[in-house]
């Protein structure tokens, strides 16, 4: 997976927000509202490839969590990230 090209991780009001910039998200007609642990993942594999398994290593690195639960989360976010069109395999 990849994330698209165009978007920017921005802090707003102390809330962090992807923003769609450039003429290819100019139809991108909302923000997408991150938590902290999805804009650690965001930051770390900007410009890269990844896969579940590579996200659930950053969260196991970063957080308290089990393997198998960042496992997990890792999935549903990914998942989240296609629907809202902002990451693509």
């Amino acid at each position: 997976m990849k994330l698209k090209d165009g978007f920017e991780l921005r802090t707003i009001c102390n809330e962090k927000v992807l923003i769609a910039c450039g003429l290819e998200n100019i139809d991108f007609s909302h923000m997408v509202a991150m938590n902290e642990s999805s804009a650690y993942l965001w930051e770390q594999v900007a410009g890269k490839d990844f896969d579940a398994d590579t996200l659930a290593d950053l969260l196991c690195q970063e957080y308290e969590v089990d393997r198998a639960t960042a496992l997990l989360d890792a999935n549903k976010l990914m998942e989240e990230w296609r629907t809202c069109g902002i990451a693509t395999d």
